[in-house]
């Protein structure tokens, strides 16, 4: 299985690798990342549903509280 992140910010990469580091996920990192056809079509009408207000956005911080993660 594949998940593919992109923070926004360098912060919010840092957060997210020691999350991954706390709960001991395997992973791996690359610069970049490939994408199909499909996939770029689908970021870019996430993107227009954002920019037309018709998606919601959650911080790091409210994701975890939302699935009840709990940090260690």
């Amino acid at each position: 299985m594949s998940i593919v992140v992109n923070p926004h910010t360098e912060q919010e990469e840092q957060e997210l690798l020691a999350f991954l580091d706390r709960k001991k996920y395997d992973y791996t990192q690359e610069d970049a990342a490939i994408l199909s056809e499909t996939q770029q079509r689908e970021i870019l009408e996430r993107d227009r549903q954002y920019e037309a207000g018709e998606t919601q956005v959650f911080t790091f911080n409210e994701f975890l509280a939302h699935f009840d993660v709990k940090e260690k």
